[in-house]
């Protein structure tokens, strides 16, 4: 009698370590009846050909943390399973070869003591002693980072397959799943080449094979394949077992020990994309011809740090496809276009890091319908319309290889697949010297170069005072002083609308949207521990309708959260419009005077006052006005139909001349907000804040008794207290140039770190938004009670902090 099953609760496509992963963590968990299908053998796809090396330093803290997730795991589950590993803590090392390496380190250095890893800088021949073989002639300085280690790809995936079978799961080889069961939007299902078997969640992590595979039931995920090649050596005179892994990303290589020999691999700038028509039909543990011509670039650049490489023997070019993803961040998580449908793919070439880590947060959110902690940064629903194309998903994925080594500058913008998405305004925001940024596919002006006076429109990027920090000035100062028009037609843009429209959105917004048409409500959305899961936007259009609007990296995870948050039974729609309007936000003082200047409607603030909307005319145009602001300053945001967008920022140009109507970007958005203490999703506030410790606790509706999701745990915080405070840094020393993820220090302490940062322009001095925690309940006097420091780069300056807003045009004054 076949031991081949007919049901499960969730059947895991894919044996490499993320599927194994899963699989170990879900039958951890005590789900029992957990199937894993491969398609030939365990490993055969891209892990057997891994290069194996764990670091866990990422510039994200959650990332980081799930990296070390992966280190915990690897580092006591042969004990567990009795199986090998080739787990060992030998330490990273990371060199800096020049100034701005070394700055870069530097921050590093400090992100890494933010997030509680002890990474540690050393002088060039204390790298060496660490690592004899090395020349050190160009190294300025170099970090180290004792917990990270490597590991056997094959054995460690083969002892989480053992442990999550010892745990209950089944594992079946040599078994193709054919394609999913899907009835009316459901998963009901898989069908294989050994039968079916019915299931409610599938979870795919089925590598560079997963993007073909996901499409079938209209899953779009974004990987490619690329060739990457490292080379493994024979036994090296000096080459010790407990040498650390090395990073090298000036010369764009990295080498770990083997056998008593080097692994050597790098990142070149020009990588070699692989099956552009498809996965050979039956590519398992294959690898590629190797590519010595290519990998010659790599070999040039690693014979002048190790060269005891110069004349040892290559065992093997190894030439292994892996699977790589637009932005360089693997892919997790439930796809939005079907409920129950999850996945784990795209890992970037560091696989083996991510693997232990990645399947405990997949395991959780398949079992718990949520990660354990916020992931945003590999959030499958960070993705959006351009990334359905896979020649544009090629281009970017191409782009993000070449830059895995290259530094990673403040700002930094790609440069492939654009321009893809435009507003009306693209050519004409152009020619007046707009410098554009890229989100999501759109092209968004980042700021305006005074071409007249000689500049460039052109980001020239630095750790230091960047080329666009005076031109951002004088948007910003315009906008304090004069008036502005921000191009923001890429903001996403969703209609909700049904008779129980009204009944949906409350239960679903943590503020009261049960407000009079012509009514403006921001709001956010939480997740059952109170955490706020979108931050945006609510107009009532009308009695069974409301136009949402939020950011515009946020478009696919909002309209998700929205849709699946609906409670049952309701009769409410959402429908995206975003491409149906473009976007005009007229902001500062002399706003009013522009905007009565082209319009016959009453734009006084008797008549048009904050937080509501109204149906304007300009130039012929029906327009959308909402009165509200993310700088600080009088102003609309006018929402009109795309083929009106040049006459109407025509009219608004030419009647604003008179009281110095400039145009703005989206880097002068970010200083003002600073200075003003607005909150922005993704920096301050997360899945893991709440709207208490991020003080938006005014716009939750405690006190009107409606039910809504979260309110049972803001509600209690707010009775208990909180452990951690947003609040807001100023440095007095404008040439010390704070960054995100600067540390916080309170009376000598670490107390959190910087989340955003940016220069006050009115200001004149550096803003810091970040975190004030503690183990114990805190309150305003002890964050304002404490002596202050932040470290950059492991330098520190004092600052101060604040808890109310730096910038009130109200009270016509600046705090400092």
């Amino acid at each position: 009698m076949s031991d081949f099953p007919t049901s499960a609760r969730a059947v895991i496509i894919g044996g490499g370590i993320a599927g194994c992963s899963t699989a170990y963590h879900l039958a951890k968990m005590g789900w029992s009846e957990v199937v894993l299908l491969e398609r030939k053998k365990l490993t055969s796809g891209t892990t057997f050909h891994a290069a194996g090396l764990v670091g866990q330093l990422r510039s994200n803290a959650n990332i980081t943390q799930l990296l070390g997730e992966s280190v915990r795991l690897y580092r006591t589950l042969e004990a567990e399973t009795g199986l090998g590993t080739g787990w060992k803590m030998n330490g990273g090392l990371r060199l800096a070869c020049n100034a701005e390496r070394w700055t870069e380190v530097r921050r590093q250095a400090t992100t890494a003591r933010s997030f509680g890893l002890d990474m540690r800088l050393l002088t060039p021949k204390e790298a060496r002693e660490l690592w004899p073989l090395m020349t050190i002639d160009d190294v300025v300085g170099a970090a180290f980072l004792p917990t990270d280690g490597q590991a056997n790809p094959s054995d460690i995936t083969q002892a989480l397959a053992r442990g999550a079978r010892m745990a209950g799961a089944a594992i079946f080889e040599d078994t193709r799943v054919l394609s999913v069961d899907v009835r009316d939007g459901v998963i009901k299902g898989v069908v294989t080449d050994r039968g079916r078997i019915a299931c409610e969640k599938v979870v795919l992590c089925g590598g560079q094979w997963s993007r073909a595979f996901a499409a079938t039931v209209g899953v779009n995920v974004p990987l490619v394949s690329v060739e990457h090649q490292y080379m493994v050596t024979e036994p090296i005179d000096g080459v010790t077992p407990d040498l650390p892994t090395l990073r090298d990303p000036d010369r764009l290589t990295y080498y770990k020990e083997e056998v008593g020999g080097l692994v050597m691999g790098g990142y070149e700038p020009n990588p070699i994309p692989w099956a552009l028509d498809g996965i050979p039909e039956d590519f398992h543990y294959t690898l590629l011809g190797s590519n010595f011509d290519h990998f010659e670039q790599i070999t040039a650049l690693s014979l002048g740090r190790v060269p005891a490489l110069e004349t040892a023997g290559v065992k093997q070019l190894i030439n292994g496809p892996e699977s790589f993803t637009p932005d360089g961040n693997f892919i997790l998580g439930e796809a939005p276009e079907l409920k129950n449908f999850f996945v784990g793919a795209g890992f970037n070439a560091f696989g083996i890091a991510a693997g232990g880590g990645a399947g405990m947060a997949l395991a959780e959110w398949v079992a718990r319908g949520e990660p354990p902690y916020d992931l945003w940064p590999v959030d499958i629903r960070r993705f959006g319309r351009p990334h359905f194309d896979t020649d544009w998903v090629r281009r970017r994925t191409l782009e993000a290889y070449g830059k895995h080594y290259t530094m990673a500058w403040p700002s930094e913008e790609h440069d492939s697949g654009r321009p893809c998405r435009k507003s009306p305004l693209y050519d004409i925001l152009k020619a007046k010297g707009a410098c554009f940024g890229e989100k999501l596919g759109w092209e968004r002006p980042n700021w305006f170069a005074d071409t007249a006076a000689g500049e460039t429109a052109n980001d020239i990027y630095t750790f230091g005072r960047p080329n666009w920090h005076d031109a951002v000035g004088r948007e910003h100062r315009a906008a304090r002083e004069a008036a502005v028009l921000f191009d923001q037609t890429s903001f996403a843009k969703f209609v909700l609308k049904g008779p129980d429209a009204e009944a949906a959105l409350n239960w679903i917004a943590a503020n009261d949207v049960a407000k009079p048409v012509g009514s403006l409500i921001y709001t956010q959305m939480l997740n059952d521990r109170g955490g706020i899961e979108c931050d945006l936007t609510c107009a009532r259009m009308r009695q069974d309708e409301y136009y949402i609007v939020t950011g515009t990296g946020f478009a696919t995870h909002d309209f998700d959260w929205i849709v699946r948050t609906i409670p049952d039974g309701m009769n409410a729609q959402l429908f995206d419009v975003t491409s149906a309007y473009s976007v005009l936000s007229l902001m500062g003082p002399r706003a009013r005077d522009i905007l009565s200047r082209v319009t016959r409607d009453d734009v006084s603030n008797a008549a048009f006052p904050f937080a509501t909307f109204k149906t304007i005319g300009i130039a012929g145009c029906p327009v959308n006005a909402l009165r509200i602001t993310y700088v600080g300053e009088l102003g609309w945001e006018l929402h009109l139909p795309v083929e009106y967008a040049t006459t109407v920022y025509a009219a608004l140009m030419q009647a604003g001349a008179e009281f110095g109507l400039i145009d703005a970007g989206y880097r002068a958005m970010e200083t003002l907000r600073l200075e003003k203490g607005y909150r922005a999703w993704a920096g301050e506030i997360t899945p893991d804040h709440t709207p208490i410790e991020a003080g938006l606790g005014w716009a939750c509706k405690l006190r009107s008794g409606l039910p809504f999701k979260g309110c049972e745990a803001v509600a209690a915080q707010k009775a208990n207290g909180v452990k951690r405070m947003l609040a807001t840094f100023t440095t007095d020393d404008p040439d010390f140039i704070l960054c995100g993820r600067s540390t916080i220090f309170r009376n000598g302490r670490r107390a959190g770190y910087l989340a955003s940062a940016g220069f006050g322009h009115t200001l004149n001095r550096w803003i810091g938004l970040g975190y004030v925690r503690s183990d114990e309940i805190i309150d305003a006097d002890y964050v304002l009670s404490g002596a202050y420091e932040l470290e950059v780069g492991t330098e520190r300056v004092a600052c101060k902090v604040h808890l109310q807003p730096l910038h009130d045009p109200r009270m016509e004054r600046v705090k400092c």
